[in-house]
């Protein structure tokens, strides 16, 4: 959810029509971003305000104090059906709710670290246990909890901590005697148990291995680039007339080298599926879960045990640093805005979040731009020094150092010329804003004006409540908070052409699949300022991949010395027709694409791509045409509506849908037989490379790998591989990605040979595209090891 939440959309859309013509002409020919701020935000009216405060409202976001007991009830039921991932999440649900030091938190806490024991998160297991002592677990049930301390110790092979753990609850049985006979029994022959197991590890030999440490190291940039920062030494920086800044190679660039390794300046995570509370419902508190539920909010890291925000129940950690860092640094101001900022969207929240990031940097430069833009001269530069700092940041076009003005052509640059991840930067991204419409440029401006009065309305309350009530109406607030509010504007419109995806790669299907199977998700939105600087093709020549906020750039082919180094923003030759990436490029990102895939497309492909193509049924030659199509072969007279073909294409995909929910439920064998229909269906009317083709290759391989007949499943893979070759070809991270799951059957079918081939071909791709801390990576490498560390079976005389 980039843009606000429709009602509110809606809202201003219709504000925005009901309005004087004078007062959208003024605001349409209105020439800076001040003046598009000055005049929308002076047309924000209360009736507005407690519109937008009831949408708000609609999030549950505040800690509810009974829901703690809801979500823990609801994590035991699934605890005792031995869903101990469902449960976990349940549990972390409860702790969001709770406040800390409560029985709820700490009961929650313990609840989900018995459910990660089980799940085998035996680290994490025993920092909940220390977190559900923090918050003052019960002394009651202290005894059980501690066995499953020990039990977490033994297992780690921390004998020696789980000794002493053993030692402190027999002395504590021993002293307060507060068990029933019954429990004290049970508890003690489990101690009992527990030491012979600690005594058994402490007699070994120490010839078993130690803990393996991380196998490959995180890969860093070979020489820091002077000019660039994040980037490698081999990119230059340079402006092009049409192109404006691009990035170039200073020397030839090998498949796989890594370009740019960049930090977001700034990330929020996405909401994921957040409705807003419906009242009347059996149940306020939603248990589905979301990303924000798997996700550190600060760092974007995977977790099952999250630790939330002390105030709210929406921002969640991997750890107290996380937590503690992120307060520091906006949660502080963010977090009374839960709501407010989930109505009004994810670009309005990274443009709050960019402003108050900024106050960590020298940002005073570009306040004094924004300041000079600004009609009313009465509102200088706001002399709070907690938020502004003299800067040494250039804004593009003449600075003045060492008393000698010198001209710096580069935007975004330092007085030294050098390009950094920093406030600056991200400043000097395009805004656009010729380019908006005045619709969108009006609905940004109110929205930022909305978000400014709440932030200008909890600053009084805080000041209200302070010592010092005097300097709640100091003039300096409301200028500070109206300059900011021109820069978000800026960050608001920057957004739709310099906003970043941050994905992974997440497993689909059941966990029990032994074919894993994967779809890139978006887990948030960021700001990468290097990254930024890369133009677009829609056959570019890197591969970006992502590890928590950190981006990766690297070259996904050769690039010669001079050559632009491009990077696509979504619409590939491969996913999307020439004409749809036109006309998403130009509605989004305002310019016509003129790159070599789109030269080429123009002239070829009558028949459109091959994994989009019909074929004739008498033939099998492609169809040809618009409304009708008709046989490509001069000798056939077939002829059919693509309507006809449309729907009988949308009849077939119901087909493959039943059957793969079949596959979900274990019912492979009806799977199977509905599949092979689809397939012999598909053969009539689709071409052997078409998207649908794959698709239906793939469900039978994952049909058969279930079954355990692997040499069939391959059978079908390596089908399903033909497609995504034609479709991504032969050196796609796509292409990669199918030869991973084709090296997981070989290897579970003992085909040696053919396995090892298989992961050579996968990781030589994944390599290049995704870099060595790449999960199918190191499964891959892992797979290979096991393979070669094989005894040779010996090979008889033949007869």
């Amino acid at each position: 959810m980039d843009l606000p939440v429709d009602e509110w959309k809606s809202h201003i859309l219709q504000k925005w029509f009901l309005l004087p013509e004078s007062f959208r002409v003024t605001i349409c020919t209105a020439e800076t971003l001040s003046d598009i701020f000055l005049h929308s935000s002076s047309l924000l009216q209360p009736e507005d305000e407690i519109f937008l405060k009831r949408l708000s409202s609609g999030y549950l976001v505040r800690k509810d104090p009974d829901a703690p007991l809801f979500y823990r009830e609801e994590g035991n039921k699934k605890f005792q059906e031995k869903d101990y991932m469902g449960a976990t999440l349940l549990y972390s649900k409860g702790i969001s709710h709770s406040r800390p030091n409560s029985e709820d938190i700490s009961l929650c806490y313990a609840n989900r670290s018995a459910a990660l024991f089980h799940l085998g998160q035996y680290e994490t297991c025993l920092k909940d246990i220390l977190r559900a002592q923090m918050h003052g677990y019960p002394e009651r049930l202290q005894p059980k909890m501690m066995l499953r301390k020990a039990e977490c110790l033994v297992t780690l092979g921390r004998l020696q901590e789980a000794s002493q753990v053993i030692s402190d609850l027999e002395s504590n049985m021993a002293v307060k005697q507060t068990l029933a006979p019954s429990q004290f029994h049970i508890l003690q022959g489990t101690l009992c148990r527990l030491k012979m197991k600690v005594q058994g590890k402490e007699n070994l030999t120490e010839s078993s291995p130690s803990i393996l440490t991380n196998a490959f190291e995180e890969m860093n940039l070979r020489e820091e680039n002077e000019q660039i920062s994040s980037a490698s030494s081999s990119v230059g920086l340079c402006t092009d007339p049409l192109k404006g800044r691009c990035l170039i190679a200073t020397k030839d660039i090998l498949p796989g080298e890594l370009l740019v390794k960049e930090d977001a300046f700034v990330s929020v995570l996405n909401p994921g599926e957040m409705p807003p509370l419906h009242y009347g419902l059996d149940s306020k508190w939603d248990t589905r879960v979301a990303i924000g539920d798997l996700y550190c909010h600060q760092c974007l890291k995977h977790t099952l045990a999250t630790v939330p925000c002390d105030r709210c129940s929406y921002a969640k950690y991997c750890s107290l640093e996380c937590m503690q860092q992120a307060w520091e640094r906006y949660h502080s101001i963010e977090c009374s805005l839960g709501g407010l900022l989930l109505a009004l969207g994810v670009f309005c929240h990274i443009a709050l979040r960019s402003t108050l990031l900024a106050r960590f940097e020298d940002a005073g430069q570009v306040i004094r731009k924004l300041c000079d833009e600004i009609s009313n001269k009465d509102i200088s530069l706001p002399k709070s020094e907690n938020l502004l700092q003299t800067s040494s940041y250039d804004l593009g076009g003449e600075i003045e150092k060492n008393g000698k003005t010198i001209e710096n052509p580069i935007p975004g640059c330092d007085i030294n010329g050098k390009y950094k991840n920093n406030y600056n930067a991200v400043f000097n991204l395009l805004p656009h804003t010729k380019n908006h419409t005045p619709e969108h440029k009006f609905l940004c401006a109110l929205s930022v004006s909305a978000l400014c009065r709440q932030l200008e309305a909890a600053r009084l309350q805080t000041s209200l409540k302070s010592s010092q009530p005097e300097a709640a109406a100091g003039p300096a607030m409301c200028q500070e908070l109206h300059v900011w509010g021109v820069a978000m504007l800026r960050h608001m419109l920057q957004l739709q052409c310099n906003a970043q995806a941050i994905t992974a790669i997440q497993q689909t299907g059941s966990k029990e699949n032994i074919i894993t199977d994967s779809r890139q998700v978006r887990l948030a939105t960021g700001i990468f300022p290097v990254v930024s600087l890369l133009n677009h093709s829609c056959s570019p020549n890197t591969s970006v991949s992502f590890v928590s906020t950190v981006a990766t750039v690297r070259a996904s082919q050769p690039i010669g010395k001079g050559q632009e180094i491009l990077h696509c923003y979504g619409p590939h030759e491969s996913r999307m027709s020439v004409a749809e990436r036109q006309q998403k490029l130009r509605s989004q990102y305002f310019f016509d694409c003129n790159c070599l895939a789109c030269q080429t497309e123009k002239h070829v492909r009558a028949a459109g791509p091959p994994w989009e193509a019909f074929c004739c049924n008498s033939c099998r030659e492609l169809m040809q045409g618009d409304d009708v199509l008709s046989c490509g072969n001069a000798s056939c007279t077939e002829t059919v509506s693509r309507d006809r073909l449309v729907s009988q294409l949308q009849d077939l995909q119901k087909q493959i849908g039943m059957a793969q929910k079949l596959l979900r439920n274990g019912k492979v064998e009806r799977a199977i037989q509905l599949l092979l229909g689809c397939q012999r269906d598909a053969a009539s009317f689709l071409s052997a490379e078409h998207r649908v083709v794959g698709e239906i290759e793939d469900g039978l391989a994952q049909a058969y790998a279930a079954l355990g007949d692997w040499q069939k499943s391959a059978t079908h893979l390596q089908k399903s591989l033909q497609v995504v070759e034609v479709r991504h070809g032969s050196s796609s991270v796509e292409m990669g990605h199918e030869l991973f799951k084709l090296a997981q059957i070989f290897f579970n079918g003992f085909a040696i040979p053919e396995a090892l081939s298989t992961i050579q071909k996968a990781e030589k791709l994944l390599l290049v595209h995704c870099g060595p801390r790449n999960d199918e990576v190191q499964e891959l490498q892992e797979m290979k090891s096991c393979l070669l560390d094989l005894p040779r079976i010996p090979v008889g005389p033949s007869v």
